[in-house]
């Protein structure tokens, strides 16, 4: 793929990201400001934003988690738009954006994780901002393949992976495996 077009999914994730994140935020806003309000986002029994919001897990650094969810979208939305114009972004500064949208994508793991297993509800925004963070981090590996291994042999099999589309197979196949998850927990 083109350079454009992975900045185009970076920015695209971000903005999934960015949107579910901030609506979240509001939705967790309207829960403190009366904490018997019916939010947009309880669905059901399964998917509870309130189930969700009311647990520890929502805000692990004592603040809400979609605070700084959205720093991060609003940050790789910068990055990205200034790669979808053409510019280069500075190597330390991909890898650091790709290094944080790593952490982020572990984060969430372990959030639909307790979600699904101890909290026994999943926020719907929640699983919007992973899509989004499953996009980036496709993304952001293919734009940071050459710098990523610096051995020429492990990185013409990095290379030779990502043209035959295995990482594409592995991001989707790990969706699958967290959406497989949750269904059979919940059904």
């Amino acid at each position: 793929m083109k350079p454009k077009t992975l900045y185009a999914v970076v920015v695209s994730g971000a903005v999934i990201g960015l949107v579910a994140s901030f609506w979240e935020t509001l939705e967790d806003l309207t829960l403190l400001k009366n904490s018997h309000a019916i939010l947009s986002c309880n669905l059901n029994s399964v998917f509870s934003c309130t189930n969700v919001l009311n647990a520890w897990q929502s805000s692990v650094f004592h603040f809400p988690n979609s605070l700084m969810c959205m720093t991060f979208f609003t940050l790789t939305i910068g990055a990205g738009l200034v790669g979808l114009t053409g510019s280069k972004l500075n190597r330390a500064l991909r890898l650091s954006l790709q290094g944080l949208a790593l952490f982020f994508l572990g984060f969430g793991l372990w959030f639909l994780e307790q979600s699904t297993f101890s909290i026994n509800a999943l926020c719907i925004f929640c699983v919007f901002c992973f899509g989004g963070l499953l996009a980036i981090n496709a993304a952001w590996l293919r734009l940071n393949t050459a710098d990523i291994i610096d051995s020429p042999r492990w990185h013409h099999r990095l290379q030779r992976s990502l043209t035959s589309g295995l990482d594409i197979f592995i991001w989707c196949l790990l969706a699958i495996i967290v959406a497989g998850v949750m269904i059979l927990h919940f059904r």
